[in-house]
């Protein structure tokens, strides 16, 4: 390959500006990729504790239901079911504070709540870095194109003729920052769907468990809906 054309050829001709522009591109990139990374493994980890998650529900007593939720203290499920355990308990034996005017309900509703967005918090973190770059991406690359056609025609206004082969070559070059633009983009933008849908699914599985969670520490018994008429189940032996 001539060594008078491509992204080395770019980069030794080109000015601050251009080399700036390209390390801009180079670290985003390695930014939405590490992000990427990091979130699609979480996300497949609260998949898999979202589906065992139902196992909760198969034991004879709320001890053992823990028990089978692990002692990852980073699954969102148990922190939720300890979450309830603790607002339940404080309503019942607390009588000296304000809370106390709440029904045990609206206690325990307004503890699952918390516990669900500060999860969702965390699960979202990063997420505005995928965004970012998916957004700002294409045009940092197109400046950097202008940029460089911008010292392309003034280098070809120096030599007098404006043949094909000395226009092709720079021009060519200076185009190459464009498509760095959307080679950073477009992984940022299908990683950050891929997430939110990823995050939809587990937040959707965490509220049906706060909802049974709910049920349960309000009457002692989880409720299904699978039916036009709510089930009401207790926890029952595995």
């Amino acid at each position: 390959m001539d060594s008078h054309f491509g992204l080395m050829n770019v980069w030794s001709q080109g000015d601050f500006v251009t080399k700036a522009v390209a390390v801009i591109l180079v670290g985003m990139s390695l930014a939405s990729w590490i992000v990427i990374f990091i979130k699609a493994l979480d996300v497949i980890k609260y998949k898999r504790l979202a589906r065992h998650s139902q196992d909760f529900w198969h034991s004879e007593d709320f001890a053992t239901a823990l028990n089978k939720l692990g002692k990852d203290e980073t699954n969102p499920f148990r922190g939720l079911a300890l979450e309830g355990r603790e607002a339940a308990a404080h309503h019942r034996n607390t009588k000296a504070h304000l809370h106390d005017s709440l029904d045990v309900s609206d206690w325990i509703t307004r503890a699952l709540r918390n516990g669900i967005d500060e999860f969702t918090a965390r699960l979202q973190n990063g997420l505005a870095v995928l965004a970012s770059v998916g957004s700002t991406a294409p045009f940092i690359g197109l400046f950097g194109t202008v940029w460089g056609i911008y010292h392309a025609l003034m280098s070809i206004s120096t030599v007098g003729q404006a043949t094909i082969d000395k226009v092709a070559g720079p021009i060519g070059e200076a185009l190459i920052m464009t498509a760095l633009g959307l080679a950073v983009a477009i992984p940022a933008v299908l990683g950050y769907n891929a997430l939110v849908r990823g995050n939809k699914f587990v937040l959707n599985k965490l509220n049906s468990f706060a909802h049974d969670l709910h049920a349960y520490f309000v009457t002692g018994a989880r409720v299904q809906s699978g039916s036009e008429t709510p089930i009401v189940v207790p926890l029952k032996k595995g």
